[in-house]
């Protein structure tokens, strides 16, 4: 695997024109998996020790940090982000914070999961960024509260230990922890400001709660579904296909570049195991002269074999939603939708149930990550 680019240091002043130009930033090779702190999957940041420049909810923020030089308010420069007021010792003898004085955020993944890797992007915290950061996780189960999680008796598991970083860049960390995890708890050294917090992973549902659904949404991401593969992420993630909720705009969905041969796009999915597909929608949302024009779903069961076709080449109409209730349910492992020839769709969803053998598959898993 090719080596994490680090950064550390300041970033120069804001000079004016792109405040972008020269950020910091490099392909991370966990950064197609799906962002467990997706506010959109219900994450959020419960708690932090200080946030007097800026509030710990914009770590969570979809988009990318924006800087406005000219924002100012009755405390001083307005950031996009969460930052913390500036350290101080204890006396005029002893002005500077300890080693071990730090400041801390706790985060409610949107979805537990597995993480693969971490980005503390520190953008436009050019002089103003912590000097280190580390991050640490926990699994709890039900809804703990910020005194809950922070009780003595909690053990927390490292995934990044005490480590520098730079100003004004994403700083990405892979991460070895085969564990589910429910909560983080990111901690800067001393201080400082950290614009947005991406946690990348795979998700890993609580088999009790599916078995208790019974029929649910066998495709959506907080169900345990992967993006395996896609042959087109120009636009748009293939991710947002099994994103919650409706697309609400076009890039929320899953849209491809034009095709100039004859080829087609595509997109793969892994189960969270075996299920029994039922029916099946899919939605063009917001994809109105950019939407698939026709779409195929195949089924396979197990990690090679053939696809079976089960919802043949059908027409699709832009900003959509598409029912198809299938002849008898189908059993499979993993699916896969092509579009023709190009363009996108917004969600995929699959209604279905486990069947014995996934639900024993996924309850021994659960077991093995320590649910």
């Amino acid at each position: 695997m090719t080596a994490i680019p680090r950064f550390t240091g300041d970033a120069s002043p804001y000079g004016g024109g792109d405040p972008y130009a020269d950020y910091r930033t490099a392909e991370f090779p966990f950064s197609q998996l799906v962002d467990l702190a997706d506010r959109r999957l219900g994450a959020g940041v419960i708690a932090a020790n200080d946030e007097f420049f800026a509030e710990r909810e914009n770590l969570l923020k979809p988009g990318p940090a924006v800087f406005d030089p000219e924002r100012f308010g009755h405390k001083g420069k307005i950031m996009d982000g969460w930052e913390t007021r500036r350290r101080r010792g204890v006396s005029a003898a002893r002005p500077h914070p300890t080693e071990d004085d730090h400041d801390w955020a706790l985060v409610r993944l949107g979805a537990p999961g597995v993480v693969r890797g971490l980005v503390v992007d520190t953008a436009h915290f050019r002089g103003n960024y912590p000097q280190a950061v580390s991050v640490q996780a926990v699994s709890l189960p039900g809804s703990p509260s910020p005194d809950e999680l922070l009780a003595p008796d909690v053990k927390w598991t490292t995934l990044v230990p005490r480590t520098a970083v730079g100003g004004h860049a994403a700083n990405g960390f892979a991460v070895d922890a085969e564990q589910r995890f429910t909560h983080l708890r990111v901690n800067q050294h001393p201080d400082g400001g950290i614009a947005r917090l991406r946690v990348y992973g795979e998700v890993a549902p609580d088999p009790a709660w599916l078995a208790a659904l019974g029929t649910f949404d066998l495709a959506a991401l907080e169900n345990g579904t992967q993006v395996e593969d896609a042959s087109d992420r120009f636009y748009s993630p293939a991710t947002h296909t099994i994103q919650p909720g409706r697309s609400h705009k076009m890039d929320d969905g899953w849209e491809t570049r034009r095709r100039r041969d004859r080829g087609n796009d595509w997109i793969r999915y892994r189960l969270a195991a075996q299920a029994r597909i039922g029916a099946v929608e899919i939605d063009t949302a917001c994809l109105k002269g950019n939407s698939a024009g026709w779409a195929t779903l195949s089924v396979r069961n197990g990690e090679t074999g053939d696809w079976a076709e089960i919802l043949p080449r059908t027409r699709l109409q832009p900003d959509t939603n598409h029912r198809f209730v299938l002849p008898e349910a189908v059993v499979g492992t993993h699916v896969r939708i092509d579009i023709f020839p190009d363009g996108g769709i917004s969600r995929l969803r699959l209604f279905g149930s486990l069947t014995a053998e996934g639900a024993a598959a996924l309850a021994a898993r659960h077991r093995e990550l320590g649910g």
